[in-house]
């Protein structure tokens, strides 16, 4: 199982908001991460935006991500998500996630 950190930020204007869309994330959407072998995920904020995130999964994030681009309520959620996020107009999140290295882990 690889884990997986990634860094990404949402506009400061916009926080509030996307915490409140991540209170009540779509069944549809959650049943598609665990079908596409996303486990044990979290988002992680900081006062400014900065988030990290982590998940497991069997695959690599590169990998991870094109499975979840095959499904349509992705597409849906990630359009509906793109405006919070300080990223090139015209992308998804997911495709501008910042892969960290892992350095260090203890079980």
């Amino acid at each position: 199982m690889n884990r997986i950190g990634f860094l990404l930020k949402v506009k400061e204007n916009m926080i509030d908001d996307y915490k409140e869309k991540h209170k009540e994330v779509w069944p549809e959407l959650l049943k598609a991460l665990s079908e596409t072998g996303w486990h044990n995920y979290s988002i992680f904020m900081r006062d400014n935006g900065e988030l990290f995130g982590y998940f497991e999964t069997p695959d690599s994030l590169k990998t991870a991500i094109a499975k979840m681009g095959d499904k349509e309520i992705n597409t849906k959620w990630q359009k509906m998500m793109a405006p919070y996020f300080e990223i090139p107009a015209g992308n998804h999140a997911d495709e501008m996630m910042l892969e960290l290295e892992e350095v260090f882990h203890l079980d």
